[in-house]
Protein backbone atom coordinates (compact mmCIF):
# COMPACT_ATOMS: atom_id res chain seq x y z
CA UNK A 1 0.00 0.00 0.00
CA UNK A 2 0.84 3.18 -1.14
CA UNK A 3 -0.50 6.10 0.55
CA UNK A 4 -0.35 9.52 -1.42
CA UNK A 5 -1.12 13.50 -0.82
CA UNK A 6 -0.73 15.92 -2.87
CA UNK A 7 -0.10 20.27 -2.06
CA UNK A 8 0.92 23.35 -3.32
CA UNK A 9 -1.96 24.14 -5.67
CA UNK A 10 -3.56 27.44 -6.05
CA UNK A 11 -4.55 30.08 -9.02
CA UNK A 12 -1.91 32.00 -10.97
CA UNK A 13 -1.07 34.35 -13.24
CA UNK A 14 -0.55 33.15 -17.23
CA UNK A 15 3.82 33.51 -16.88
CA UNK A 16 4.11 32.16 -13.36
CA UNK A 17 5.60 29.03 -11.59
CA UNK A 18 3.85 27.13 -8.62
CA UNK A 19 5.70 23.48 -7.16
CA UNK A 20 3.47 20.88 -6.47
CA UNK A 21 4.50 18.63 -4.07
CA UNK A 22 3.75 14.55 -2.86
CA UNK A 23 4.12 13.07 0.20
CA UNK A 24 4.70 9.23 -0.19
CA UNK A 25 4.28 6.99 2.41
CA UNK A 26 3.94 3.16 2.92
CA UNK A 27 6.44 0.06 2.57
CA UNK A 28 9.40 -0.31 0.05
CA UNK A 29 8.75 3.22 -1.81
CA UNK A 30 12.04 2.45 -3.84
CA UNK A 31 9.62 -0.42 -5.82
CA UNK A 32 7.46 2.33 -6.99
CA UNK A 33 7.45 4.71 -9.71
CA UNK A 34 5.55 8.26 -8.62
CA UNK A 35 4.04 10.25 -11.49
CA UNK A 36 1.94 13.14 -11.97
CA UNK A 37 -1.47 13.12 -13.61
CA UNK A 38 -3.84 16.06 -14.48
CA UNK A 39 -7.94 16.30 -15.59
CA UNK A 40 -9.01 19.13 -17.09
CA UNK A 41 -12.97 19.64 -16.86
CA UNK A 42 -14.22 17.86 -19.53
CA UNK A 43 -11.38 16.14 -20.58
CA UNK A 44 -9.45 12.82 -20.00
CA UNK A 45 -7.19 12.62 -17.83
CA UNK A 46 -3.63 13.15 -19.04
CA UNK A 47 0.27 12.00 -17.98
CA UNK A 48 1.95 14.78 -17.03
CA UNK A 49 5.33 13.43 -16.28
CA UNK A 50 7.24 10.25 -13.78
CA UNK A 51 10.29 9.80 -11.77
CA UNK A 52 11.87 6.52 -10.52
CA UNK A 53 12.01 6.11 -6.86
CA UNK A 54 15.87 4.62 -6.71
CA UNK A 55 16.94 5.41 -10.19
CA UNK A 56 17.23 9.17 -11.47
CA UNK A 57 14.92 7.91 -14.82
CA UNK A 58 12.10 10.85 -15.50
CA UNK A 59 9.63 10.97 -18.16
CA UNK A 60 7.36 13.83 -19.55
CA UNK A 61 4.78 14.57 -21.65
CA UNK A 62 5.17 15.95 -24.61
CA UNK A 63 3.32 19.68 -23.67
CA UNK A 64 5.15 20.01 -20.58
CA UNK A 65 9.19 19.65 -21.85
CA UNK A 66 11.32 22.45 -21.07
CA UNK A 67 8.51 24.30 -18.71
CA UNK A 68 7.57 21.38 -15.93
CA UNK A 69 10.50 19.12 -14.35
CA UNK A 70 10.08 16.21 -11.69
CA UNK A 71 12.56 16.12 -9.18
CA UNK A 72 12.24 13.74 -5.37
CA UNK A 73 13.50 13.68 -2.12
CA UNK A 74 14.03 10.87 -0.52
CA UNK A 75 14.91 11.56 2.66
CA UNK A 76 11.35 13.48 3.02
CA UNK A 77 9.55 10.92 0.56
CA UNK A 78 7.85 13.46 -1.30
CA UNK A 79 8.22 14.52 -5.30
CA UNK A 80 7.79 17.72 -6.63
CA UNK A 81 6.32 18.98 -9.84
CA UNK A 82 7.92 22.58 -10.40
CA UNK A 83 5.94 24.27 -13.09
CA UNK A 84 7.28 27.29 -14.70
CA UNK A 85 5.88 29.93 -17.67
CA UNK A 86 2.37 28.45 -17.24
CA UNK A 87 -0.46 28.57 -19.40
CA UNK A 88 -3.91 28.65 -19.39
CA UNK A 89 -4.40 25.36 -20.69
CA UNK A 90 -2.49 24.08 -17.82
CA UNK A 91 -5.61 24.49 -15.44
CA UNK A 92 -6.38 20.82 -14.37
CA UNK A 93 -7.14 19.03 -11.15
CA UNK A 94 -3.37 17.36 -10.68
CA UNK A 95 -2.38 13.78 -9.05
CA UNK A 96 0.45 12.25 -7.72
CA UNK A 97 -0.46 8.47 -8.53
CA UNK A 98 2.14 5.07 -7.87
CA UNK A 99 2.84 2.22 -9.86
CA UNK A 100 5.16 -0.97 -9.47
CA UNK A 101 8.65 -0.12 -11.32
CA UNK A 102 8.22 -2.08 -14.33
CA UNK A 103 4.20 -2.41 -14.50
CA UNK A 104 2.33 0.03 -16.43
CA UNK A 105 -0.82 0.58 -14.45
CA UNK A 106 -1.00 3.29 -11.36
CA UNK A 107 -2.32 1.12 -9.00
CA UNK A 108 -2.13 4.02 -6.02
CA UNK A 109 -3.40 8.20 -6.42
CA UNK A 110 -4.12 11.08 -4.44
CA UNK A 111 -7.13 13.65 -3.91
CA UNK A 112 -5.65 16.24 -6.53
CA UNK A 113 -5.03 19.59 -6.07
CA UNK A 114 -6.15 21.85 -8.00
CA UNK A 115 -4.21 24.40 -10.51
CA UNK A 116 -5.88 27.80 -12.24
CA UNK A 117 -3.93 29.83 -14.60
CA UNK A 118 -5.78 32.85 -15.76
CA UNK A 119 -4.60 34.31 -18.72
Amino acid sequence: QVQLVESGGGSVQAGDSLRLSCAASGRTLSRYVLGWFRQAPGKEREFVAAISWSATSTNYADFVKGRFTISRDNAKSTIYLQMNSLKAEDTALYYCAARVFGLERYDYWGQGTQVTVSS
